[in-house]
């Protein structure tokens, strides 16, 4: 594959260590929010710019419905969705696709914290590749 091609480089291979080092002091068991706040001091003592819990609303008829939230938005660049579990679930690929429609971005990380450690995928927003 031509590294040129893979979109965010440096900074989603950046995301994917603050995982590693993040199940690395954790371990394990705990709650999704708990992940998302170890994740966060990661992104605060390496400077990288996020929101956590971005918020994104609903709309019917221009009519809110409901607001929901995004794990984390980093760098305005990448959707970062973090899950505790043994596999990718459907309802998981479709939350991020979700998202990745929502805000207009063109990557996501999805990333699940397993007993046997920290898997990631990098799902790409198919109607945003040409922007």
């Amino acid at each position: 594959m031509n590294d040129n091609k893979v979109l965010h480089k440096d900074l989603s291979y950046q995301i994917v260590g603050i995982l590693f080092e993040t199940y690395n002091q954790l371990g394990y068991g705990y709650k999704e929010k708990y992940y998302e706040k170890g994740i966060e001091q990661y992104f605060i003592s390496r400077n990288i710019k996020y929101t956590r819990q971005a918020p994104y609303k609903i709309r019917v008829n221009n009519k809110i419905i409901a607001t929901n939230y995004i794990d984390f938005i980093v760098d305005e660049k990448i959707v970062l969705e973090i899950k505790k579990g043994n596999h990718f679930s459907k309802q998981n690929m479709d939350q991020v696709k979700q998202y990745l429609q929502i805000t207009g971005l063109k990557l996501a990380i999805l990333a699940n914290f397993t007993p046997s450690g920290v898997k990631s995928i990098r799902i790409l927003n198919p109607n945003n590749l040409q922007k």
